[in-house]
Formats: structure tokens, sequence, C-alpha cells
């Protein structure tokens, strides 16, 4: 306890000396010119900082990229929606393709299919489909040329 007390009355004259000099500046600088240099201080300090969150967001993303794990293991083939928070995916993990089940709160891993479904055929389908609706909407694709 001693050593604290003896610490501290040493230590406040050496800051009261310390803070004398400051104290003097600050009193002789006129007050109207120094309110607009630290204004442009402040700005530019700012705009400095901010830049610099912007420049290191954009190197992180950059990193991010080149980084070796880059190469996919896990691809999503699939989804669909079974509510408006439960979903359906259908997920390929090297040769094996599994079936998920999302909740909010859980991830349910439901089916592993022993012959993986072929995404060529799925994707074919599509323009057959948006063709055929045209056609039952009396659109024919034909009219339009």
């Amino acid at each position: 306890m001693k050593r604290w007390m003896v610490g501290l009355s040493v230590a406040l004259p050496l800051h009261a000396l310390a803070a004398e000099p400051v104290a003097q500046a600050v009193a002789a600088a006129p007050v109207g010119s120094s309110l607009g240099g630290q204004l442009t201080q402040l700005v530019l300090g700012l705009l400095l900082v901010v830049g610099l969150i912007f420049v290191l967001a954009w190197l992180m993303r950059r990193v991010q990229r080149v980084g070796p794990g880059n190469g996919q293991v896990i691809e999503v083939i699939g989804s669909r929606a079974l509510g408006t928070r439960d979903r359906l995916v259908l997920v390929q993990v090297g040769e094996e393709q599994i079936l998920l089940g999302i909740t909010p709160g859980r991830i349910t891993p439901l089916h592993v299919l022993k012959t993986p479904v072929n995404v060529a055929q799925t994707q074919a389908a599509t323009p057959e489909f948006a063709q055929r609706l045209m056609e039952l909407l009396g659109k024919d694709q034909k009219d339009k040329k």
C-alpha cells in the first residue's frame, strides 16, 4: 500500500509538468483559425479511416477467392421449398447425393441416393415446359417472328 502511495505522489508532479506545454500551446492558439483546421483534420481523418475499411474489405474478398479452399467439395444440386421456412435440398458430396430436410433450427439427412440424379435431364426439361406453357396460354413463339 505504501508503494502505491509513493508512486502516486511521484507521478502527479511529473504529469503536471508534462501537461504544462500543452496548456500553453492551447492558450496561445487563436480560437477561430484552429476550429476550421481541426474540422478539416477531423473530416480528412474520417475519410481516411472509411477508405481504409473499404480497401481492406475488398482485399479480404480477393484473398478468400484465391485461397486453397476454392475447390468446392459440396455442391447443391437442387432445392424445393416445402413451406415458408422449410426446404428439401439435394446435395452432392464427392460421389454421393444426399437429400436434406432444412428447417430453421435443424438440418436432417433424409436419404442417401444409391443412384445419382442426372442433372442434365432435369435442365433439359425446362425449355420444353416453357414452350408448352406458352402454347397453352395462346402465345405461340412462332407468331412473334
